[in-house]
């Protein structure tokens, strides 16, 4: 099983822009469950610590395999939502790491 963790900063000029930005990725990337094959589980959490080095937005998810995950890549929905999402996301940190056969979920 691969983790691939995903944390975006969002745009938005105003308070109220940047929460209804970071709503959008988050209804975006939610509206992927069922829809990709060898993704076993998928979350989204949005920051509620508010402090300045946090990001906004962290997508946590498994797929079965390293080939799952290379597949989401350049899964049509997949890339509907990244391109939908484009401009609205402008900070991006990523770690991809394989789960020891065994370890907790």
């Amino acid at each position: 099983m691969i983790r691939h963790i995903v944390m975006w900063d969002i745009a938005g000029n105003t308070p109220e822009e940047k929460r209804v930005n970071v709503d959008l990725v988050r209804r975006s990337f939610e509206g992927l469950n069922g829809l990709i094959p060898g993704l076993r589980h998928m979350e989204i959490g949005v920051d509620a610590s508010r402090v300045d080095y946090a990001c906004d937005v962290v997508l946590f998810s498994e797929f079965e395999s390293q080939a799952a995950l290379d597949a989401y890549a350049h899964h049509p929905e997949h890339l509907r939502v990244r391109d939908a999402l484009a401009g609205i996301r402008i900070g991006r940190r990523q770690v991809d790491y394989p789960v020891p056969q065994g370890a907790p979920a």
